[in-house]
């Protein structure tokens, strides 16, 4: 109970010191944070999907890319016009699946209930027909690739290799004041808890529990009587929807999207930071997100040409030596205390016994 109650407590401070970054740090390295909480975002949903449902996706770097991209483009028809790469391509007017874009409750909307669909309709072909395991990670590390070559190839449409960039204002106010990146961080703060509430919420309740069942034992939870394939296709649609969110939260603080942000490097990056973190976890996720971005970007200004190599070598490290990351050890470390105190305790009560009988 004390072990749950410190979590607890960890997790309050943890959003409390958060919330009080702005006033302390200086506005780069608020955005830089506010890039890596909107990062921690989607671990959150990765974490639910692969750590309480054992679903290994290795194509989220799309969902991500679906949710950055329906704000970045809200953003762009702010300024009026269409955008510039459309009218160097010779298009005059702008096409219907962008105009939608240009009222913001739609795009915020698209930007999650997007990547939802596409994951559900996903889902509901590949799970129903049992492609699990490796052959559902291989599958969405492919549609990484697919997703990836279709978006810069309608380079008239979505701006090619070099994406959406040069949006300056959001309703109105400047993106790169000091005070709107103050209320984009706390917004990203906020989201971070509202989705953090609700995964816990999801994996404590009956729902999760039986997405344990069917991560510990696919074929014995369906042969209860539970449609295991309708439990996989919503969760990994809530997983998509999360990374969506997260994505549209990055672009504010980024300014920018482009397709190498989606690619098979990030969508494997993604997962790394749940696994750092701790699998079977939510705040796991969350910390392996924060501390290897951070430790990221350090390495690659330090380190720019060897920084990808020492991520691979992390990776293997910690699925070899650190199968339940930096959670598990805590958890391990912790339970020796508490196993040596039990173990001190009944030795005591031994000797109370044993001097009481003389």
């Amino acid at each position: 109970m004390s072990y749950l109650y410190s979590k607890k407590t960890l997790v309050i401070l943890g959003f409390v010191i958060l919330l009080i970054m702005p006033f302390v740090l200086a506005p780069f390295n608020l955005n830089l944070l506010g890039r890596f909480l909107a990062y921690a975002i989607l671990a959150l949903g990765i974490g639910v999907l692969w750590g309480y449902a054992g679903i290994l996706s290795l194509g989220h770097g799309i969902f991500f890319g679906f949710g950055a991209y329906a704000m970045a483009m809200y953003l762009t028809l702010q300024s009026g016009g269409i955008p510039d790469f459309m009218g160097w391509n010779g298009i005059t007017e702008l096409p219907w699946f962008w105009a939608i874009f240009s009222n913001p409750i739609v795009a915020i909307v698209l930007a999650i209930a997007v990547p939802m669909l596409f994951a559900g309709i996903l889902g509901f072909f590949t799970f129903r027909n049992r492609i699990t395991g490796v052959y559902f990670t291989i599958l969405t590390q492919a549609l990484v690739i697919v997703v990836t070559t279709l978006i810069i190839s309608q380079q008239q449409y979505t701006g090619g290799t070099n994406g959406i960039t040069g949006f300056d204002t959001i309703f109105g106010y400047s993106l790169n004041s000091v005070a709107t990146q103050q209320m984009i961080y706390w917004t990203t703060v906020v989201f971070l808890g509202l989705v953090f509430l609700i995964c816990y919420k999801l994996v404590n309740s009956r729902f999760g529990k039986v997405l344990i069942a069917i991560r510990d034992g696919e074929n014995r939870t369906r042969f209860l009587g539970y449609n295991t394939s309708i439990y996989q296709v919503i969760v990994y649609s809530f997983s998509a929807g999360v990374a969506g969110l997260a994505g549209m939260l990055f672009v504010l603080q980024v300014g920018i999207i482009t397709p190498s942000m989606m690619g098979i490097v990030p969508s494997i990056e993604m997962v790394l930071w749940v696994a750092i973190g701790g699998r079977g976890t939510l705040i796991g996720p969350v910390i392996g997100a924060l501390l290897t971005n951070g430790a990221s970007t350090w390495f690659s200004q330090t380190y720019p040409d060897a920084w990808l190599f020492f991520i691979g070598l992390v990776f293997v490290l910690v699925v070899v030596f650190m199968p339940k990351g930096i959670m598990g050890i805590i958890s391990t470390i912790q339970a020796r205390r508490r196993a040596k105190k039990y173990g001190k305790g009944r030795k005591e009560e031994a000797k109370l016994y044993n001097s009481s009988s003389i």
